[in-house]
């Protein structure tokens, strides 16, 4: 194998989705190359091939204005059946705030979005306890560590029936809560009413993530903080590894 295959073979590709309307889609890409290793490109939502990635990421926005309820047109864009057979054959599919909402319309999270309560729009600085620290996502995280991480938006209270809940605690499937700054998983702390305290969620093979805040604005300190760089960290650890 020469110097420059060996190059091409250890480099993680990830692919970013932008809609009409996303407006995270650059801060997703630039978060993603800010690793050695990785390689970030703009997919458009009508494309329908993501042959050669390992990571597909649907970053936050509005996408087509968030007309009708967040997300729901955008899952009939025409690169949603790619993403859907991307994470079948187990690529890995993370979903950013519009991204997150995307993936729950498209049925491929369990569970579903209400406007938050209080019908305000949320924007700051929240903090999160790791519930899951064994998916693909957030390995390089501790089980129960308090990360700080930004929201912004209006409909991120998420709510499912009693008996999805059941199956998704059966299978380790809530990865973060909102937590206070002991890490205390308390109703103060929740921004949005979401059940549980919810904050991110993975389907039951692990490979497709969802979560309301944004880990690629702290990714470097510069900006205010990095706790979100270990999402980021997750997936080129699993990436190199599973090769």
């Amino acid at each position: 194998m020469t110097a420059s295959s060996q190059t091409k073979a250890s480099t993680a590709r990830f692919g970013v989705v932008v809609f009409p309307g996303s407006n995270c889609d650059a801060d997703s890409h630039d978060a993603v190359n800010s690793f050695t290793g990785a390689e970030a490109r703009y997919l458009w939502h009508k494309d329908t091939e993501l042959a050669g990635l390992d990571c597909v990421i649907l970053p936050g926005g509005f996408s087509y204005g968030d007309y009708l309820r967040c997300g729901a047109i955008a899952r009939f864009s025409p690169i949603m059946k790619a993403v859907r057979r991307f994470a079948e054959d187990g690529g890995l599919v993370i979903g950013i705030c519009n991204g997150f909402q995307i993936l729950l319309e498209a049925g491929m999270l369990p569970g579903a979005m209400h406007r938050n309560a209080g019908l305000k729009f949320v924007c700051k600085l929240v903090n999160l306890r790791v519930e899951n620290a064994a998916t693909p996502f957030t390995r390089a995280y501790a089980p129960g560590q308090r990360i700080s991480i930004p929201i912004a938006h209006m409909e991120g209270n998420y709510f499912i029936d009693a008996e999805g809940l059941a199956e998704m605690e059966q299978h380790d499937q809530i990865v973060v809560r909102y937590c206070d700054e002991a890490g205390e998983v308390t109703m103060e702390a929740n921004p949005n009413g979401s059940l549980g305290n919810i904050a991110g969620v993975c389907n039951r093979d692990g490979n497709v993530f969802g979560l309301m805040p944004h880990p690629e604005r702290v990714c470097d300190p510069v900006v205010g903080g990095a706790d979100g760089r270990g999402v980021f960290e997750s997936i080129m650890d699993f990436l190199v590894n599973k090769r």
